[in-house]
């Protein structure tokens, strides 16, 4: 029988990728100062520094990244972002919990949707009325001095 004979070659520990703030930030789309404003108040983890110092982001922190800039996309406020990310993070936490945190928000969504088309009415009857004549006559300039 033969001996086996193996390679000598050994299998390197994989390195995983890692980035630079700026690699991130161009990465995401987001500027450098808000990603360290990210980390300051907790929603990005701060990352490892290299041997120089400087901050090396993994695929986590851009993935993570992505996330808040999708909540912040749809108007979520950073505390509920906090929530959301909280909640992903929890083993414990149901898909009613994360679905309060939404319902939540689209009510405020609607909130504010509610009160722009009340603006909206009130410009084109102020705009609808206006004569375009003189300043004293102008009804946009009426209904924004009376409203106060």
């Amino acid at each position: 029988m033969h001996a086996a004979s193996y390679s000598r070659y050994r299998f390197k520990p994989v390195m995983q990728e890692t980035y630079a703030i700026g690699e991130l930030a161009r990465r995401t789309g987001c500027q450098v100062v808000t990603i360290r404003y990210y980390e300051q108040v907790g929603l990005l983890p701060e990352p490892a520094r290299t041997a120089g110092g400087h901050r090396a982001y993994m695929p986590a922190h851009l993935r993570r990244l992505d996330f808040i800039k999708r909540g912040r996309s749809l108007g979520f406020p950073l505390a509920a972002i906090a929530g959301l990310l909280n909640l992903l993070e929890d083993r414990d936490a149901t898909c009613s919990d994360i679905d309060a945190l939404a319902e939540q928000h689209l009510k405020e969504v609607r909130a504010k949707i509610a009160d722009l088309r009340a603006i909206e009415a009130q410009l084109e009857t102020s705009l609808a009325t206006c004569r375009h004549e003189t300043r004293a006559e102008c009804a946009v300039a009426e209904a924004l001095v009376s409203a106060g």
